[in-house]
């Protein structure tokens, strides 16, 4: 099975389970005041990324920061952690000025003709389309977000998801979008297809997620919105960004000699909807960056497992990562330690469950150098740092 394929799987398993929840999360966060003010996922911004001070010209990556944090040996810690929230797309300075009409191949490859881009509706499972069109300054002209969608600047818009992420084609066709960006991961295909027969311009981005194609989403993404110098704009402060960051990660990452092993779950509520999440979704890149062993891929697993007391004995990680509201939506840690089989891994014993905001956990678009840097503070940082327990 190709790679689109398996996403299409695994998008259509994940469009039955997520819901929305608002409890207070149980995980403590990671890193004092101090170090938090000091951190890429603290400020989103490279300018004042740590090292930005004492790069040297001609550099390939920031130079490490006397107000970076003393990291720890991950493989010694215990007890919860939570990544921080990392802020809202900051959009590229000045007005941007869409040219159409463009005419782009997209990831049918199907010629597509865009007239127009005054009312779009940037959709998909992570949020990521939406990310991208803020970026480039063309958050105005969004008429419509998804559950994923958690940016401030968008809580005021409709959601055209419901049960979770099936579109609604009813609530689509009443905002009167004269452009749609999907990428497969949102559904069903004929909702989609519907959309296109009435006339609204559909166009297909690719669903692969990994840090390497982030250039070219974002490339594609602003060449349909008509702005594609704007597009390289992004693309370059995203590698400045990530280049920062990874010196950062690298950092924190330098007490730790063997990289513990990590496992994705995805979980909400406390019936059925229990997962292991692999490289399909983005896991294997995700886990690789942080410096950390995949135990999914280890063990084989592609597309969504279901979590049961069996395959997270095989799998065994050192860390689980959760997304926040499905952490809380299970009863907390509490709650998640008493599903079968979670207690008796390695992670479960020692209470190392990571949650990061559902919009974070899995980002690979404008926000994943903040999203990964908050992730590595929680995972090399001592869990209650800001409250001085231990």
């Amino acid at each position: 099975m190709d790679t689109h394929h398996k996403l299409l799987a695994a998008a259509a398993a994940l469009s039955l389970l997520v819901t929305g929840c608002g409890l207070n999360s149980d995980s403590s966060p990671t890193s004092t005041d101090d170090d938090a003010s000091s951190s890429p996922a603290a400020n989103g911004s490279s300018e004042d990324s740590p090292g930005d001070d004492t790069q040297e010209e001609g550099s390939d990556s920031a130079a490490p920061s006397e107000n970076w944090p003393d990291p720890a040996d991950a493989s010694l810690l215990t007890g919860p952690a939570s990544a921080a929230e990392i802020p809202d797309v900051e959009p590229l300075p000045g007005e941007p000025d869409p040219q159409f009409p463009v005419t782009i191949t997209d990831d049918r490859g199907q010629e597509v003709t865009i007239d127009s881009a005054d009312r779009i509706l940037a959709l998909d499972i992570y949020g990521t389309l939406s990310d991208i069109t803020l970026g480039l300054g063309l958050g105005d002209r969004l008429v419509g977000r998804t559950v994923s969608d958690e940016n401030p600047s968008m809580e005021h818009l409709p959601n055209v998801t419901v049960s979770g992420h099936t579109l609604n084609a009813e609530a689509i066709m009443e905002l009167q979008p004269d452009l749609i960006l999907h990428d497969t991961t949102l559904g069903p295909r004929e909702v989609l297809e519907q959309l296109e027969s009435s006339g609204i311009t559909v166009v297909q981005i690719t669903p692969d997620r990994e840090l390497d194609g982030v250039d070219d989403l974002m490339r594609d993404v602003a060449a349909s919105l008509g702005v594609p110098e704007r597009g390289e704009e992004l693309v370059s402060q995203f590698e400045t960004e990530w280049d920062e960051a990874q010196a950062y990660i690298e950092h924190l990452g330098s007490d730790t000699e063997v990289p513990p092993s990590a496992a994705v779950l995805y979980v909400r509520g406390n019936a059925g909807v229990f997962f292991i999440m692999s490289e399909d979704n983005g896991v294997n890149d995700l886990l690789g960056n942080l410096g950390l062993a995949d135990a999914a891929t280890e063990a084989g697993i592609t597309g969504l497992q279901p979590a049961n007391a069996e395959a997270l004995a095989d799998l065994n990680p050192d860390l689980i990562f959760v997304m926040t509201k499905g952490l809380e939506s299970t009863g907390g840690l509490e709650g998640l330690l008493a599903r079968p089989g979670v207690a008796q891994t390695t992670a479960g014993q020692n209470q190392r469950v990571i949650d990061a905001p559902d919009s974070q956990l899995l980002s690979f678009g404008p926000r994943s150098p903040q999203a990964l840097t908050a992730l590595a503070e929680a995972v090399y940082l001592e869990p209650h740092a800001a409250d001085g327990t231990q």
